[in-house]
């Protein structure tokens, strides 16, 4: 693992643990087990620009684990999509920009509200859905102007509820390919170990549903993972990307135990987790090369985006009134739908109409 790669994954953990610390109040464990994992996604493979965050075609991010928004907040600050280290410092306050759950239309670069465990599953499929459709519709060939992927973030706690089954059991049957789900595998619950009350194979479980399942040997390595989600992008199906970490991990007073999950680590063994993991005493405190690594991201999806825009100009030339209604739909104009429309899939979309 590069120098700088672990630099950046812990200072994400520590500034996570930070905002918990000062707020006296949050889940600092989870995002600190979850860092190497968010890491792989927004440094390579998250296609999104931070510069315009509203770009149709991004990747969606949803964060199921909700409670674990001071990672989130981490990510936003540290890829450039506007929250300030003062906006990391009012975390959980009245009226701040990093409210305890993540809240869509609130903070840039949420794209739904999360809490409820289990419910950004579902809304990760329906964003999945909503891909597969819009691609049928819009899409001509040599216009793939509709082509991104959803990625999500669920807990142990996720896994136990009753709606990610039932999402993921609709997205299993819909092959929605471009779905890849990152399961933060720490087997800890708020009230101690998960094997109090769920013991199953999560992953024969989703296999099941008809899911593409991957099984990290070490989801603190984010080699690792970034290989797992690449792998994901060459399936028919969904994919479940099961990641083991380690709660709180660098915290050696609470590493691998409930107490890491929802109560600030403490003045004395945040200090201790910093100095372990080669950060600053210093809260709130990151180095520049981190930031400057932190933004080639960006300089790659500008880029990206560029490129999108250009075909979206020529796509407007061969097909101005589909993209003429593609930007309604985007503005939220899209009162077309009609409840006779056919699910994706079952038949062709033709030149200037809709799926029949």
């Amino acid at each position: 693992m590069s120098d700088i790669a672990m630099k950046t994954i812990n200072s994400i953990r520590i500034l996570s643990a930070d905002t918990v610390q000062k707020a006296k109040s949050g889940h600092p464990g989870a995002p600190m087990g979850m860092a190497p994992l968010a890491y792989a996604l927004y440094q390579y493979q998250l296609k999104a620009n931070p510069a315009d965050p509203k770009w149709p075609d991004r990747d969606r991010f949803v964060l199921s684990s909700g409670h674990a928004s001071a990672l989130l907040y981490s990510l936003l600050h540290l890829y450039g999509y506007g929250l300030t280290m003062e906006d990391m410092k009012q975390f959980r306050q009245w009226g701040s920009l990093t409210p305890g759950h993540p809240e869509y239309r609130h903070t840039v670069g949420v794209e739904t509200t999360t809490g409820p465990l289990g419910q950004g599953v579902a809304n990760a499929v329906g964003f999945a859905i909503a891909e597969t459709m819009m691609a049928a519709h819009f899409n001509r060939e040599g216009f793939p102007v509709v082509d991104h992927r959803t990625y999500a973030v669920c807990g142990d706690g996720c896994m136990m509820e009753g709606i990610s089954s039932e999402a993921a059991s609709l997205a299993g049957t819909l092959k929605l390919d471009k779905l890849t789900l990152l399961y933060d595998d720490n087997e800890i619950s708020i009230e101690g170990n998960t094997d109090i009350a769920f013991r199953e194979d999560v992953g024969e479980r989703f296999l099941a549903y008809g899911w593409n399942v991957i099984q990290v040997e070490d989801g603190n390595d984010w080699e690792q993972v970034c290989a797992a989600i690449e792998h994901a992008k060459g399936t028919d199906k969904p994919t479940l990307i099961i990641c083991p970490t380690t709660i709180g991990y660098g915290c050696d007073a609470k590493a691998g135990t409930a107490s890491a999950h929802g109560e600030p680590l403490g003045e004395d063994n945040l200090l201790a987790a910093a100095r372990k993991l080669g950060m600053p005493d210093e809260p709130f405190t990151i180095a520049d090369d981190v930031y400057a690594h932190c933004r080639e991201s960006a300089v790659r999806n500008q880029a990206a985006e560029d490129d999108w825009k250009a075909m979206f100009e020529k796509y407007a030339e061969a097909y101005p009134e589909l993209a003429k209604e593609f930007c309604e739909w985007i503005e939220g104009g899209n009162g077309h739908l009609r409840r006779d429309d056919q699910p994706p899939g079952e038949a062709d979309a033709q030149p200037g109409g809709r799926l029949r």
